[in-house]
């Protein structure tokens, strides 16, 4: 038997022309679909914000309008938050594809060295296109969207409901009668407010928690994906 009909092809460690041409034109792909990606969580974005300015008009458009609007659109921009964590994910492969190459190809070539194929990099390129996988939880999303946009978003939100309760329909006199107006409906004031409490306390421990937890594996040295 011939051994050399046995024997694998020797390892190279610089790429061809025609496969630096795949790569750059790999590149603008993954480009392109970020910058999509990108637009869509600045959507999402707008969305929970012209709702909350259209809640804060409606609100404060009388003494004697409801405060539900702030309430309700609380919710929304819950789900808003929601819906950009998800698109988030996404963006973030895409992204997180193009910075390797970035860091790996590109800034090499331009320091004048070539483009080698070290096996880590490329690997890691390689292995993420054969099992395609989101690279943060959705848990992780939440928190560097809220960090990000959200966090600010519901501030306003709950700054303005609180703002109302003060000073409509008259200016606030007692904390007996801030806890009455908070009522709605069949809602004591009393739930109103620890519900909303509750509400905005999860959203801020979220973003609080994942903070740390990024930091920790930073400090780590552990692999934290592209924020």
């Amino acid at each position: 038997m011939n051994d050399t009909a046995t024997e694998s092809p020797p390892a190279r460690a610089e790429f061809s022309t025609s496969e630096i041409g795949a790569i750059a034109h790999l590149y603008r792909g993954e480009v392109y679909r970020s910058t999509v990606w990108r637009s869509r969580l600045d959507n999402t974005t707008n969305w929970a914000v012209v709702t909350t300015g259209l809640a804060l008009s409606m609100s404060y458009a009388d003494s004697t309008a409801s405060e539900l609007p702030l309430i309700l659109v609380g919710l929304l921009v819950a789900v808003f938050l929601m819906l950009e964590a998800r698109r988030y994910r996404y963006f973030n492969v895409w992204r997180a594809r193009c910075r390797l190459m970035e860091t790996d190809f590109y800034a090499p070539i331009l320091r004048g060295e070539n483009a080698a194929m070290d096996g880590r990099w490329n690997a890691l390129l390689a292995d993420d296109y054969h099992h395609p996988k989101f690279h943060v939880s959705m848990l992780l999303a939440l928190g560097r969207r809220l960090r990000k946009n959200y966090l600010y978003i519901l501030t306003v939100q709950a700054v303005a409901y609180v703002g109302k309760l003060f000073i409509h329909p008259t200016p606030l006199e007692t904390i007996g009668e801030l806890v009455q107006r908070a009522a709605v409906g069949p809602l004591s004031g009393e739930w109103v407010i620890t519900l909303g409490l509750l509400f905005h306390g999860t959203w801020f421990g979220i973003a609080l928690g994942t903070l740390l937890r990024e930091q920790q594996s930073r400090r780590r040295g552990g692999l934290v994906a592209i924020g």
